[in-house]
């Protein structure tokens, strides 16, 4: 197998889409050891590199802003003069093939999505969406490795689990809140949610990011003095991404939405119980005992982004009762 020096790997995407993507880096840096490997990414989700010591660079390139044209030029100077030999790219965009091959990098790898591609790619892949997205994403590294696909594995401190815990974090990305598209229970259904698990004895801890402060603070004025036994507020403690990877590997179970926490929770094989409500936990959700998506099987889910680009207003998707949840802890 050829050996590559300088290996540059683009993905696009939020936090938890870098996560999905890490198969690839854990097929590459298993082939080549001694390769240097630079990721591309969003600046929205350069904490992400806190999460790996499998890269030897990153830098960020901001596409989704009104200088995206400036960006990408910058993207292709970036790739023209870094001496690389590998150029991997998991963008769909038909164009995608066109850059990679103006760079004059002699082995580029991208999804087959044109006539074009298949010209100008070294290798192009079939672009398969109806698998778990980090298949997906590996489906892309075949070509230049023998590697079996492994899950994404995120790199912390080794520590204990808090003995019969529970990790709520409702939140969901700040890009979905902006958009409107709802995919998370509302915050009274999440405060009755602690208030049934903490009556079964467990031990709750609250999570949140900044944008979830909204939330949160519902949460906390739903629930009375009574039902704090046993409840940890961490809302505010976990200071960046790594902090709170800690708080899920520390935990027996997290409970989460669909965002980058559930990736997290896979990322470090704690047990996760996903919500899911438009969007398709077959694609985002690896099958496993381990890792349970809860869904309301109304015939009209999923949706998103396969059939629509905003939540409807109905949502019956995420009817879900704490039972429906609790039932798997």
């Amino acid at each position: 197998m050829k050996n590559f020096k300088n290996i540059l790997l683009i993905n696009f995407g939020g936090i938890g889409d870098e996560i999905l993507f890490l198969p690839v880096i854990q097929a590459l840096r298993k082939t080549y050891p001694s390769s240097k490997i630079t990721l591309c990414l969003e600046g929205r989700s350069k904490a992400f590199v806190n999460l790996t010591t499998l890269l030897d660079n990153f830098f960020c390139i901001n596409i989704k802003t009104k200088n995206k044209y400036i960006e990408l030029l910058k993207l292709y100077f970036r790739a023209l003069f870094g001496e690389y030999d590998l150029i991997l790219s998991s963008g769909g965009n038909s164009l995608i093939s066109v850059l990679l091959f103006l760079t004059g990098i002699k082995t580029r790898i991208g999804y087959k999505t044109s006539g074009l591609s298949e010209k100008l790619l070294t290798y192009p892949v079939a672009l398969n969406k109806n698998q778990y997205a980090a298949r997906m994403y590996f489906d892309l590294v075949k070509p230049v490795t023998d590697t079996e696909f492994e899950l994404p594995v995120i790199n912390v401190d080794e520590t204990e689990k808090i003995k019969n815990s529970v990790l709520i974090h409702p939140g969901v990305s700040a890009m979905s809140v902006s958009k409107s598209i709802i995919k998370t229970l509302s915050p009274k259904m999440w405060a009755d949610l602690i208030k049934r698990i903490l009556k079964s004895g467990k031990k709750v801890y609250l999570a949140g990011g900044p944008d979830d402060n909204e939330c949160i603070s519902i949460i906390r004025e739903e629930l009375n003095e009574s039902d704090l036994t046993n409840f940890v507020d961490m809302f505010g403690q976990t200071k960046n991404i790594y902090d709170l990877a800690k708080l899920i590997k520390q935990a027996e179970v997290l409970i989460c939405s669909d965002s980058a926490p559930m990736h997290m929770g896979v990322a470090l094989n704690t047990k996760t119980i996903a919500i899911f409500g438009p969007t398709d936990n077959r694609k985002l959700l690896v099958e496993s005992e381990n890792f349970i998506a809860v869904h309301n099987n109304v015939d009209c889910r999923p949706c998103l982004w396969d059939k629509r680009q905003v939540t409807c207003k109905s949502l019956e998707c995420l009817n879900i009762s704490a039972d429906d949840i609790i039932r798997y802890i």
